[in-house]
């Protein structure tokens, strides 16, 4: 009889927090959507016809930003010190 009791109680044990996780998930899962697709979040789509500029550096140069491009990768990397991590640190001789 012990036993069965002490299913029961395992279960309502879990039932309480189970019940919690998926309404803490539900509410996250509504609060996305209204905050992602609400009625006030409209796509701002330009037409080619209302859009001044066709890249970045265009549009940055048209209000007088200075648009420079980064530095090439060097082709040469410097060697680093130490052993190769393949390379054993100190090789055997016999």
């Amino acid at each position: 009889m012990q036993q069965h009791g002490s299913a029961n109680s395992l279960k309502a044990m879990m039932a309480r927090p189970l019940a919690i996780a998926i309404t803490v998930a539900i509410a996250g899962v509504l609060g996305m959507v209204v905050v992602d697709h609400g009625p006030w979040t409209r796509p701002q789509v330009q037409t080619a016809d209302i859009a001044n500029y066709k890249t970045t550096g265009e549009a940055a140069r048209a209000v007088g930003a200075t648009v420079t491009p980064t530095e090439p990768k060097r082709a040469i990397e410097p060697v680093v010190p130490g052993p190769k991590p393949a390379d054993p640190p100190a090789p055997v001789t016999q």
